[in-house]
C-alpha cells in the first residue's frame, strides 16, 4: 500500500503538547494527523493518505448513519526508555478487524496494510507518544475504524468503504494505582446471541450496553456483567472487557468465545498463564459457579481485562438481593505486571509480541 503524506501546517505547539501529555486523560486530545484509505468494487483499496487531523464531511444519506455498518479496533503505542516506540501484537488487531469486516459484509483490509497504516500514522505523530515512568502507564491510544461511506439508502453492503486511523494520548486507566471494580449482574438485557455480532468489534455492541451500563452506574457499580441470551445462565463478558476466574487449584477459566469479543489481551493472558504453569480453560461458566465458588473459597480471584485497563481486579459482584466479594490476588497482580512490563520494554519479549514502529 502506497501512502501519501501531507503534513499539517498548524501542528500543536511544543508547549501545548507538553501540557497535554502531562495529563492526557483518555480520548480528550488527538494528534496532528489521521490516516485514510478508501475502497470501491472497481478500484479496491486506494488513495491511502496521511493528512492533517480534522472533520470529515458526510452526506446525510451516508449508509453508516442509517444501518450502522461499522467496525473498529483499539490498540496502543508505547515509548520505551531508549526513546523507541512499539505496538503490542498489531497483527492480531488487524486479523480481528478482518474477522469483524467479514461479519459486517465489508471488504477485508489485508493485515499487513492495517499494520502499515498504524505504523505510518504513529511515525508521523511520534512526538505525541508520551514518556512513561514505571507505574505511570501513559501511551498513545490508537483507534482504527471502518465505515460504510456510500451515499445510498438501500439495505445492502456499502459499495464505498472508508478505513481511517486516529490517535489520542492516554494516561493511566487507574489514577493512583489499580483499583478493584464493582460489577452489576445484568439479568434483563443481553449483549449478543448465537449467530449475532457478539464476536465482531462493532459499535452496535457497545451501544446496546449503554442502557444497562447507566443502570449499573446508578447502583454504584463500574461495569455490567452480561449473561447468555439463550438461557440467562452463563457468563459472557462486561460491557467492554473480558472476564477471568482464578480457582484455588491453579485453574484460570474464561468464558468461551462465539458470542463474545476475542480480546487481544484475553488471548495474551491465556498464553502467559499456560507458560507459567496455570491450567487454562475456555468454557461456559454458569453465574452460580462464580457466586458459589467465591462463597466456598474455590474461586479465589476474579479479574477483567482489555486494552485500556490491561487487567483490573474485580472486587464485588452485585445483583438484586445479594453480592459476593473478592480481592486482588497474586495471579491477577503477577499477570498484570508481566503484561505491562512487556509493553513498556521492562521485560524480555520471549513471545515476540512487540512490534517496533520507530
Amino acid at each position: 500500500m502506497e501512502i501519501s503524506t501531507t503534513l499539517s501546517t498548524n501542528p500543536v505547539s511544543d508547549e501545548r503538547l507538553a501540557e497535554i501529555l502531562a495529563d492526557p486523560g483518555f480520548g480528550n486530545h488527538f494528534t496532528d494527523h489521521m490516516f485514510t484509505v478508501e475502497w470501491t468494487p472497481e478500484s479496491g483499496w486506494h488513495n491511502a493518505r496521511i493528512e492533517p487531523y480534522g472533520p470529515i464531511s458526510l452526506d446525510p444519506a451516508t449508509a453508516v448513519l442509517h444501518y450502522a455498518q461499522e467496525t473498529f479496533e483499539g490498540m496502543k503505542a508505547y515509548r520505551h526508555d531508549d526513546g523507541s516506540i512499539w505496538s503490542f501484537r498489531p497483527d492480531q488487531n488487524g486479523a480481528r478487524m478482518a474477522r469483524s469486516s467479514a461479519r459486517l459484509a465489508f471488504p477485508e483490509l489485508p493485515v499487513e496494510d492495517f499494520v502499515a497504516a498504524v505504523d505510518a500514522l504513529v511515525e508521523v505523530d511520534q512526538r505525541w507518544v508520551p514518556v512513561s515512568a514505571e507505574g505511570d502507564e501513559k501511551s498513545l491510544y490508537i483507534r482504527p475504524f471502518m465505515f460504510a461511506s456510500e451515499k445510498f439508502l438501500g439495505v445492502r453492503a456499502s459499495q464505498h468503504v472508508t478505513f481511517m486511523v486516529i490517535a489520542s494520548p492516554a494516561g493511566a486507566y487507574f489514577k493512583g494505582g489499580v483499583k478493584p471494580v464493582r460489577l452489576w449482574l445484568e439479568q434483563d438485557y443481553t449483549r449478543a446471541g448465537r449467530g449475532g455480532m457478539g464476536a465482531a468489534k462493532t459499535g452496535g455492541n457497545y451501544a446496546s450496553s449503554l442502557a444497562p451500563q447507566a443502570q449499573a452506574y446508578a447502583k454504584g457499580c463500574d461495569q455490567v456483567v452480561f449473561l447468555d441470551a439463550s438461557e440467562g445462565t452463563y457468563i459472557e463478558e462486561l460491557g467492554g472487557m473480558n472476564l477471568f476466574l482464578v480457582y484455588a487449584d491453579g485453574r484460570l477459566v474464561t468464558p468461551e468465545t462465539g458470542t463474545i469479543l476475542e480480546g487481544i489481551t484475553r488471548a495474551s493472558i491465556l498464553e502467559l498463564a499456560a507458560q507459567r504453569g496455570l491450567k487454562v480453560e475456555e468454557r461456559r461458566i454458569a453465574i452460580d459457579e462464580w457466586k458459589d465458588g467465591v462463597a466456598s473459597g474455590e474461586v479465589t480471584e476474579v479479574f477483567a481485562c482489555g486494552t485500556a485497563a490491561v487487567i483490573t481486579p474485580v472486587g464485588e459482584l452485585l445483583w438484586d438481593g445479594g453480592s459476593v466479594t473478592t480481592e486482588a490476588g497474586p495471579v491477577t497482580t503477577e499477570l498484570r505486571k508481566s503484561l505491562v512490563d512487556l509493553q513498556f520494554g521492562r521485560a524480555e519479549d520471549t513471545n515476540h509480541w512487540m512490534h517496533r514502529i520507530v
